[in-house]
């Protein structure tokens, strides 16, 4: 994480033998901080607005609307950067094997 962002607040409704899902706060400039999914993930955006993702194959900016999800794979590393003004906000549900 870097010293001069802040970090992303995570809040867990639900964590059981099927599923979790989390949301997760971004004040501008806040970020995850560098993780890896250990399951397959779904997003659901609560905000609409851009996020930068950084990976290990570089940096990227994201554009996401609210209501449109978007999945992906188990193993994804990544840390999730604001790039907005303004808060930004998505639902995580994590598919457990």
């Amino acid at each position: 994480m870097t010293a001069s962002r802040p970090p992303a607040v995570a809040h867990t409704f639900i964590d059981d033998a099927r599923s979790i899902v989390t949301e997760w706060r971004f004040a501008p400039g806040a970020e995850t901080g560098w993780h890896r999914h250990a399951h397959d993930y779904v997003v659901v955006p609560m905000s609409t607005g851009r996020l930068l993702l950084e990976s290990a194959d570089g940096s990227r900016h994201a554009e996401l609307s609210v209501g449109q999800p978007y999945a992906r794979s188990a193993g994804v590393e990544h840390n999730v950067i604001n790039a907005n003004e303004h808060e930004f906000v998505f639902i995580e549900i994590e598919m457990k094997a």
